[in-house]
């Protein structure tokens, strides 16, 4: 089924901030045939978002960020500062790639070589527009370590090197607490071997 098969009846904007939420009163057709009773689901409109893995070939390692996090916060979380891969919103006009480099240097301090796409996802599907382009940025790493972020934005990020078994051993001891760090960090444990030998 496609778009065709969803009668969309109303939108109905329910709150206008840095995000968007609206209610769709709509319905849809049913996989046995028929369609549903006229159905409300609330949505936030997010945007597109770009988030970037920044790995270093030669020092095998990866640059990953801590900030606080609304989110967490919200979810009444004892920890809402976050460790995470570097992420942004995808400005109007700008591509995917542009966005990546620049969070990248942003967020970190480091400058991005070469970029390969991984993956592209929804990351909550069933009440977000979110949809993500996640990249694996070439950096290096040396010397990373210290305070970023745009001071405007109220962002306050700390960036530091991780070997990359050690990212791996975090993924599997739970240490992430978002989707797309670990959906990021899987994907370079099973692209690793290929990526460093094709960069270095």
């Amino acid at each position: 089924m496609d778009r065709n098969d969803v009668e969309l009846v109303r939108e109905e904007t329910l709150h206008q901030g840095f995000f968007r939420m609206v209610r769709f009163h709509l319905r849809h057709r049913l996989f046995a045939g028929g369609w549903t009773a006229p159905l409300d689901r609330d949505v936030v409109l997010h945007g597109k978002v770009a988030a970037v893995i920044p790995y270093d070939p030669v020092r095998d390692s990866v640059v990953l960020i801590e900030q606080f996090r609304n989110g967490i916060y919200a979810a009444g979380d004892p920890q809402p500062w976050s460790v995470s891969i570097a992420a942004g919103m995808i400005e109007p006009g700008e591509s995917a790639a542009e966005m990546a480099r620049r969070e990248t240097l942003e967020e970190t301090g480091c400058t991005v070589g070469r970029l390969e796409e991984a993956l592209t996802f929804y990351s909550s599907p069933g009440g977000s527009s979110q949809h993500v382009t996640l990249f694996c940025g070439e950096v290096s790493a040396e010397g990373v370590g210290g305070y970023y972020g745009v001071a405007e934005e109220g962002e306050d990020i700390r960036a530091y090197e991780v070997p990359f078994p050690e990212t791996v051993r975090m993924v599997d001891e739970d240490a992430f607490d978002n989707a797309i760090s670990i959906v990021g960090l899987q994907w370079l444990s099973r692209n690793h071997k290929f990526l460093r030998k094709r960069w270095t």
